[in-house]
């Protein structure tokens, strides 16, 4: 098995082109090459191996028939590749010994297995030599077709050949300074999928965290830091698209990063935490107004609107804050676009990956223990405070809501490694115990911000809809106030049952 670690960037068809004559900054440049790929990628007709986290593909080059089994490519900087050389155009799974295809490559497998897309590409190879480092740079100009749809591939691939991680960041933030390039967590093969599938820019969601239970916790956060990184970055296109779904993944994709930090808090390095916390903070905040505001429309106007005796002033609401959600997702569009965006990813995974000089105090710490403190400290902490929930601000109780939320990651992130029915039971109960405190606290939290806006529309309403605007916020508000209540007393109800043993 060969472990590919590569960073891969999207780049404009006219800024590709150049990089392949471009001198890097403390780099020697090699011999240049290029080649025709052909690849077809392979699959059941109900992707059985991609649900396995699988990709079979054949590529041709002149000749040569190339069959490579790759594992997950998450967001990860190595993956595995287990290569062969076969006869024919079609997979050979007599070759897929000691790949994890073997244990899934029965007769009925083999049968079933067709093309699902295909990539042509010329790709130019650039070999690049630093003081202590090989790197090679592969530029790849050609096209991914499934069916009858079709996409462009304009990227460009930085692979660590051997040397330091440091020398491959340099080089990918010098290409990404001069080309404009972006960084693009999903392989061709999550693109075809998609392809496939309809739409090249589907949102993406969270990929299941497998954690071993042989891992420190630094090497347990680095493979949860990843999996975040690749869900809030993979959504880019669909927020560029105004997506609300994409907005929203981003979001929390935005949010379980900045869970895992807090939640590994004993284990990171000081040494620009801190900084990579303000950016995913500022991202978080520039998508905040379009998710809010579209929540309060759909939620609470759009219904107004179906009331014979609301819908004017609904409609006059819902016609002021559809120019205010068209400017919050503009807003959100800009800092996706924005050159800040562009270094986030970037030097986010940087973060992850390089380990400090001096590790941390408890950075090998195996992670069946850190994860059981954590899961114990944190529900006895919030258990306690959610006893006096009916006496807390509204500010408090938002906190509370955030810490809530964050045991709820940990839940997600850490149930691979209880695989005991028991533990696995008592895992489900807290999560459904948490899920109900925080949707209780998240619609008491929605109701502060829905109250604001609905008093601002009918306090600023022109004079002409100024009392039918006045009556449907009144009854907005009044339908939250109603639920308030009942909502704190589920709230409170859960709150006392939460315990991890």
């Amino acid at each position: 098995m060969a472990v590919e670690t590569e960073l891969k960037f999207r780049v404009a068809a006219h800024d590709l082109r150049s990089l392949a004559g471009w001198r890097i900054p403390g780099g020697k440049i090699g011999v240049r090459s290029d080649s025709d790929l052909v690849s077809t990628y392979f699959d059941t007709g109900k992707h059985k191996l991609r649900r396995h986290g699988l990709t079979l593909r054949v590529r041709q080059n002149g000749d040569t028939n190339i069959q490579t089994v790759k594992s997950a490519n998450g967001a990860g900087l190595g993956r595995g590749e287990w290569e062969a050389e076969i006869k024919n155009s079609a997979p050979d799974l007599r070759e897929a010994d000691g790949s994890p295809l073997a244990p899934l490559a029965s007769g009925k497998l083999r049968r079933k297995l067709k093309p699902v897309f295909k990539t042509s590409v010329h790709r130019t190879i650039v070999p690049i030599r630093t003081r202590r480092s090989e790197v090679e740079l592969a530029i790849d100009r050609g096209r991914i077709v499934a069916g009858h749809r079709a996409s462009p591939i304009e990227e460009l691939e930085l692979e660590l050949k051997s040397g330091r991680l440091t020398d491959l960041f340099r080089i990918a933030r010098a290409i990404e300074r001069r080309s404009g390039a972006e960084l693009d967590l999903r392989s061709k093969s999550d693109r075809g999928y998609g392809l496939a599938q309809g739409s090249e820019e589907q949102v993406v969601f969270a990929d299941p965290i497998e954690l071993d239970a042989d891992m420190t916790a630094s090497e347990a956060f680095r493979v949860i830091a990843r999996g975040t990184v690749r869900h809030f970055s993979g959504n880019a296109d669909a927020v560029r698209n105004l997506d609300p779904e994409g907005v929203h993944q981003m979001r929390v994709g935005l949010r379980r990063l900045r869970a895992a930090i807090s939640l590994f808090a004993k284990v990171l390095p000081h040494a620009r935490t801190g900084a990579v916390k303000r950016e995913l903070k500022w991202l978080t905040g520039e998508l905040a107004p379009a998710r809010e505001i579209d929540v309060f429309i759909k939620e609470q106007v759009e219904p107004i609107t179906l009331d014979r005796a609301l819908s004017r002033g609904g409609e006059a609401i819902k016609d002021e804050f559809g120019e205010k959600r068209a400017h919050a997702f503009a807003r959100a569009k800009k800092a996706v676009n924005s050159e800040r965006f562009r270094r986030l990813p970037v030097d986010t995974l940087e973060w992850i990956e390089l380990k400090p000089a001096s590790p941390a105090k408890h950075g090998d710490v195996p992670i069946e223990k850190f994860a059981t403190d954590v899961l114990h400290r944190r529900t006895r902490k919030a258990r306690k405070e959610g006893q006096r929930l009916d006496r807390l601000s509204p500010r408090a109780r938002h906190k509370l809501r955030i810490r809530i939320k964050k045991i709820r990651y940990a839940v997600d992130f850490f149930e691979g490694l209880f695989p005991a029915k028991r533990e696995r039971k008592r895992l489900k109960r807290l999560s459904s115990h948490l899920k109900k405190i925080q949707d209780a606290l998240g619609a008491l939290n929605d109701f502060v911000a829905h109250r604001k806006m609905a008093l601002a529309a009918a306090l600023q309403a022109p004079r002409r809809n100024r009392r039918a605007r006045a009556l449907a916020a009144g009854v907005v508000v009044g339908r939250e106030d109603e639920a308030v209540k009942p909502l704190m007393k589920t709230a409170l109800k859960e709150a006392r049952r939460l315990q991890v043993a």
